[in-house]
């Protein structure tokens, strides 16, 4: 069976990765990038190099996008040189972005009226995830649509799972990051005890990290605190942006989420202290600061 040409918009940390992953696969892509180095990158492995996202999707079966936000998913799809102006009957969209659920069920109710389906397809595991292609990917959509495009979505992640319709991948990525905030942000809170009762919080680390308290957040994230390189995997920047929506979820479905707005105060707290783009494991530097403590070690 000929592969689907893939057209692939949002190559930055996580996007540039996946499409790389699908380009191993075999499929044949067009991209459109903001960064003159991609493209040439690109170029240079056989790919075509468009300017537009309405160029994208006149050439492609499968558009695939990777955005920083609703902002930028609407420009891309419902703009002026936007998908929607060219997507063909019987085309796939698939937004791995973390965007707001009910902007996700607006772009796919527009694609709809076009002939197109949308899968909202969010992930989640990073950037080293997405380079080996084992990211976690919680879609959105129509089965019949899910199954099509489920190659595609095993090229760039392990587990995908269909959880439910229109905007259901969104809901369940807001989940997900309010998981993983609250658990960034009590190692760090818990390494800092450690530390100002004079344990090394490496060794509570080396101690914890195979019982019950441990979790992939501490894996990752702990070595970082102890080294203080907060180079960005996942920017905190975007993961503010994840839990301000889940805010905007509260109050679209009335839920109180009072640890997950504890959070984003904190994370608010780091962004402008240290910066937008500091890794979103620097969350601990919250606690730092608060304790006037640091969790960085020589031997680190």
């Amino acid at each position: 069976m000929t592969k689907e040409r893939i057209g692939f918009i949002g190559l930055g940390i996580m996007g540039k990765r996946m499409a790389l992953n699908l380009l191993k696969a075999g499929y044949s892509m067009t991209i459109r990038s903001g960064s003159e180095e991609t493209r040439s990158e690109f170029a240079a492995r056989g790919v075509r190099v468009v300017r537009t996202p309405s160029e994208v999707a006149a050439e492609s079966d499968v558009i695939i996008t990777m955005l920083p936000g609703s902002p930028e998913a609407e420009e891309v799809y419902l703009g002026e040189q936007g998908i929607l102006r060219t997507v063909r009957e019987g085309s796939v969209c698939i937004d791995t972005s973390s965007i707001d659920p009910v902007t996700a069920v607006r772009i796919a109710s527009e694609l709809r009226k076009k002939g197109a389906a949308m899968l909202d397809a969010p992930v989640s595991g990073g950037q080293e995830k997405a380079e080996s292609g084992t990211l976690s990917i919680m879609a959105g959509g129509d089965e019949p649509v899910f199954e099509r495009c489920l190659a595609i979505l095993k090229s760039m992640g392990r587990d995908v799972v269909l959880v439910g319709g229109s905007g259901a991948g969104q809901i369940t990525k807001l989940a997900n990051q309010c998981i993983v905030a609250v658990n960034m942000a009590i190692v760090g809170e818990a390494m800092c005890l450690g530390k100002k009762a004079g344990v090394d919080p490496r060794k509570i680390f080396q101690a914890i990290r195979g019982g019950l308290a441990g979790s992939q957040c501490m894996t990752d994230k702990a070595p970082r605190m102890f080294s203080g390189d907060y180079t960005p995997g996942g920017k905190m920047w975007l993961h503010v942006k994840d839990l301000k929506n889940v805010m905007t979820a509260c109050r679209e479905y009335g839920v109180a989420m009072p640890l997950t707005e504890s959070v984003l105060a904190m994370m608010e707290d780091v962004v402008r202290d240290w910066g937008p783009d500091t890794d979103h494991g620097g969350v601990a530097k919250y606690f730092e600061k608060l304790n006037g403590v640091s969790l960085v070690t020589k031997d680190s």
